[in-house]
């Protein structure tokens, strides 16, 4: 794998390990399955790379990418909780009207962002190589993304939406609103991936409406193999480890492409992550048969 293949994928595992960390706050600390990130990642990508081209800020448009995903999951978990429809149900209608709106807002399939200023420029063209400079400003971005979560899980108002997610029959005797938590969970996650979006369109040059198919399983692959790799409770490492599980299965599934052995195209890359997420959720189960056959046979 050359340097610029490596700081590639590095770049991408960045991107989106906001949304593992998105997704780590659905199906985690909410234990609501939501698909809703394969439409709102587009959508992010979508509002700003429109934005731009008109020539807002690029620091604003990046802001309204966010608030576009936020609005796309208060639109799965108000439908969940006002009517009480399915989650999964919820997510999957608010995924697919999602493509048609993403194709309103960008009003074709695509736009080219290549000559357009990002929240990158001002970075860009100094001492650093610019294939440094990108997964470096990521890196900045996703640490203070995960910093400020990790604050929020820990307030008054984060313990309320992880007890809501733990055992809401209690958080309502409790006398917290579980449906505003779970409102407000699915925004702010959904407001992640629409950040992700964001600046992938912005470090690509450009906004796809497609851009978002198979987001959910990155997002998956991202918090189990960080679990895999980080294991325990507590809420910042948790986090820490859906970032480092996200570059891990960038970086594996550039490997894979790399080998020219395995013969794998640009074509398989569906393929191999649905291979990496099968290896990451049958590991931990096979280490926990092996660790339970050591221990009988040490007792015995």
């Amino acid at each position: 794998m050359s340097s610029i293949a490596l700081l590639g994928a590095i770049e991408l595992g960045l991107i989106y390990a906001l949304v593992g960390v998105g997704v780590y706050l659905s199906f985690r600390v909410l234990d609501f399955p939501d698909l809703t990130v394969d439409g709102s990642f587009p959508l992010g990508a979508a509002v700003t790379a429109v934005m731009l081209v008109s020539g807002v800020d690029p620091w604003l448009a990046t802001a309204a990418g966010v608030v576009a995903g936020a609005l796309a999951g208060f639109v799965t978990a108000f439908v969940t909780v006002r009517f009480g429809v399915l989650h999964l149900l919820a997510s999957i209608l608010t995924m697919i009207a999602l493509f048609s709106v993403n194709l309103r807002i960008m009003g074709r399939p695509n736009v080219a962002l290549l000559t357009e200023a990002t929240v990158l420029t001002p970075w860009l063209g100094g001492v650093l190589a610019d294939e440094y400079v990108r997964p470096l400003f990521l890196a900045v971005v996703v640490l203070i993304a995960v910093a400020l979560v990790a604050a929020f899980l820990r307030s008054e108002a984060g313990l309320a939406m992880r007890a809501t997610g733990a055992n809401p029959r209690m958080a309502r005797a409790q006398g917290v609103r579980t449906g505003v938590q779970v409102i407000a969970g699915v925004m702010l996650s959904n407001a992640l991936v629409g950040l992700a979006g964001a600046l992938f369109a912005q470090t690509n040059g450009f906004a796809d409406v497609t851009a978002g198919v198979g987001t959910i399983v990155v997002g998956l692959a991202a918090v189990i193999v960080g679990e895999t790799f980080i294991p325990g409770r507590r809420i910042f490492w948790a986090l820490i480890g859906c970032v480092v599980g996200a570059v891990i299965y960038r970086l594996a599934v550039q490997t894979a492409l790399s080998i020219d052995m395995l013969g794998l195209q640009a074509s398989d890359l569906n393929l191999a992550t649905a291979l990496l997420v099968l290896v990451a959720l049958v590991l931990p189960k096979l280490r926990g048969k092996v660790r339970g056959k050591l221990r009988t046979g040490a007792s015995s």
